[in-house]
């Protein structure tokens, strides 16, 4: 199965509030996105946004140009149907995230909690990075979240890969600057926990 089947059949098969990663609120993504881009102005890309409620909290925090990209269109449909008659004050991209093709120097903020992760082959990181290097403006910023050393080794059917600080730093290359990070633990739905690693990346 390919990956965009299998989390067309991920959306389908769980409600909103069964996944793994679901948090009613991204409380700190939504502080870290605040602190580093103030100006409601700003553009805002959540990478795997799928039925996640940040682009819910943004909106309210009068945040006016936003991005929602996932590969599922399932997850895409939901969210878009959960908003309603604003759905239209969001810009909806449906691809993955190793190929879509974005504006060159198009936002301000690329948010992504939960994709890096999964991207286990050197060649989906390299085009992950090449795409987000590309479609950040210049002194841009970068919210990542990923499992952390602790963190699971597999989620939802698949391997992933767990990061420090530095090896991400080390992923993202010398184009990026780390800026902040720190561990978390997120309570998953199922009572379990997952740490994970937020990092913030300004582009040199």
């Amino acid at each position: 199965m390919d990956s965009k089947n299998h989390w067309e059949d991920v959306y389908r098969s769980k409600a909103p509030d069964e996944v793994s990663w679901y948090r009613s609120h991204l409380d700190t993504s939504l502080r870290l996105i605040e602190k580093i881009a103030p100006d409601r102005n700003a553009a805002i890309i959540d990478v795997g946004g799928g039925e996640s409620t940040l682009v819910d909290d943004l909106l309210q925090r009068g945040y006016r140009d936003l991005t929602v990209l996932d590969m599922s269109a399932v997850a895409l449909d939901s969210t878009r149907k959960r908003f309603g008659s604003i759905s239209g004050q969001v810009t909806w991209v449906e691809s993955d995230i190793t190929v879509v093709d974005l504006p060159e120097h198009r936002y301000d903020v690329w948010h992504d909690r939960a994709v890096f992760h999964f991207l286990t082959e050197p060649s989906q990181r390299d085009a992950y990075i090449h795409l987000l290097t590309r479609a950040l403006r210049p002194d841009g910023r970068v919210v990542i979240a990923t499992f952390g050393p602790l963190g699971p080794n597999r989620c939802s059917g698949l391997d992933v890969r767990r990061y420090d600080a530095q090896q991400l730093s080390d992923e993202f290359g010398t184009e990026f600057e780390l800026v902040t990070s720190t561990l978390e633990d997120h309570h998953t739905p199922a009572a379990s926990s997952q740490q994970f690693l937020y990092c913030c990346f300004r582009k040199l």
